[in-house]
Formats: C-alpha cells, sequence, structure tokens
C-alpha cells in the first residue's frame, strides 16, 4: 500500500465515521472505483448499478486491501456456540456474477411480470420507505414496488402493491436468480451439534470493520512515531509496514 492509498484510505475513514451504514457503503465502493471521479464521486453511476455488482467491488477491493483470507465468526442458531471459520476471498468472488441484464421476465400461471433487478438506490429507497421501519416485510413491499415494471393477469394490468403474496416471493426467487451476488447466505453446520445455521454475509459492513481496526492502528503508530521523531503523518504513512514495526520496536526497546 503506498502512502497515497494510505492517505486515501485514512480519508474515506474519517468520512465514514459519521456515516450510516448505507453511506460507509458508498464511500467505500467509490474507493473501489476510482476511476469514475467526476463532481460527485460517481456517486450516480455507482446507484444504479445493480447490488451484485456493488458486492463483487466491495469483495475485490477487500482482496486488495486485506488479502485472501476472510475470517468470519457466528453463533450457532441451535446450540448457541460460537463457530469460527476462514473463507478464500478468491473461491468466494468467482462465485459472484453479477447480472447481464437488468431487466427480467417472469410468466407463471397467467401472471406476466417484468421487473428491474434492485440497483443500489433501490435498495437504499426501500430501506427509507416509512413501511420498512414497521417491518421487514414492509421494506420488500417498497422494494417491489421500486422494481416491478409491469404486470399483468390475462391480460389486465395490475399494480405491484396488488400482486398476491405468492407471486411476489416468485419475483424474489427470480430476482436472486439472476442477480445472486445481490443477497450472498452462508450455509455453516456447527461442529458441536451439527445443526445448520444460515447467515448473510455484508460485505460492506465487513469491510468497514475491518477498515475501521486498520486505521486505528495505523493513526496509533503515526502517534508514537510523531512522538518519537518528530516525523510528519505522510512521512509515517510512507514507511513499508515493515519498517514502521521496527521503529516501533526501538521505541520501545529505548
Amino acid at each position: 500500500m503506498t502512502v497515497h492509498q494510505a492517505g486515501d484510505l485514512l480519508a474515506t475513514w474519517e468520512a465514514g465515521l459519521g456515516c450510516d451504514g448505507p453511506g460507509r457503503a458508498l464511500l467505500l465502493h467509490r474507493t473501489a472505483r476510482p476511476e469514475l471521479g467526476g463532481a460527485d464521486g460517481g456517486t450516480e453511476t455507482l446507484q444504479a448499478l445493480p447490488v451484485g455488482a456493488r458486492e463483487a467491488d466491495l469483495l475485490t477491493l477487500r482482496r486488495t486491501l486485506f488479502g485472501e483470507r476472510m475470517q468470519v465468526r457466528l453463533d450457532c442458531s441451535a446450540c448457541g456456540a460460537d463457530m469460527e471459520f476462514d473463507l478464500d476471498a478468491g473461491e468466494f468472488a468467482r462465485s459472484l456474477r453479477p447480472p447481464e441484464q437488468p431487466v427480467a421476465q417472469l410468466t407463471e400461471d397467467g401472471w406476466d411480470v417484468a421487473f428491474r433487478v434492485p440497483t443500489v438506490a433501490d435498495l437504499s429507497a426501500a430501506a427509507r420507505h416509512p413501511d420498512a421501519a414497521l417491518s421487514a416485510d414492509g421494506a420488500r413491499r417498497a422494494l417491489l414496488a421500486r422494481c416491478v415494471v409491469s404486470a399483468v393477469r390475462d391480460g389486465e394490468t395490475v399494480p405491484a402493491d396488488a400482486l398476491p403474496a405468492a407471486v411476489q416471493r416468485r419475483i424474489a426467487e427470480a430476482a436472486e436468480a439472476v442477480d445472486p451476488a445481490a443477497d450472498v447466505t452462508l450455509n455453516i453446520n456447527c461442529p458441536e451439534c451439527e445443526a445448520a445455521t444460515r447467515a448473510e454475509l455484508d460485505i460492506a459492513s465487513y469491510l468497514w470493520t475491518e477498515l475501521d481496526a486498520w486505521a486505528r492502528d495505523v493513526l496509533l503508530d503515526v502517534h508514537l512515531l510523531a512522538t518519537a521523531y518528530g516525523w510528519s503523518e505522510p512521512e509515517i504513512l510512507a514507511l513499508s509496514p515493515l519498517r514502521r514495526r521496527y521503529y516501533l520496536e526501538l521505541c520501545a526497546d529505548a
């Protein structure tokens, strides 16, 4: 990691301290796609991407910054045992396939429904919808209303909010099939009781937690070396992690 990269990452971390989850995900996505640039930092383009494309970008950024090994901890849903395991980020990335077509079609039992694959903007808007504060079903209905392009039953147009629950489920299943990277679920068997536990992997939250720990460690290094040697932050960041650690060991031995 170069001094410029380290400085940019610290700036991203600093900006993210005052943001909520979606805001931090956007900051990380900007870091993953710096080539977009623009006055808004590429926000409009990033918000228009399918959710699965963002997840794939963030996983690529995570591999670049912190390597291939991802350590995950879960509590068993059956016995409560603490489960810890590693994921291979490279192999995991290859399983994420961003959608090729933004619009898909569902034709079944007299229904003909066209829907968009949810974008990052759709997800954010649905999360802010008043119904989302009441229940998860409310958030799903808000997302459905944004993403259904048209719904026809036996030649008659039906509004998205009037779709039967069974049809809504089929649309959700079809959307997941088109953009599987949008909702990554882990299935882990407990080594204690052998029960299966399902958990969603939120790569944005995972990556932010790692970035937060990294930033605090780096700033502590900067503080200690600046105090000992009088160096500036850019000078300290320009040191490789190995040389920085060696100087810190010298300070501890002094």
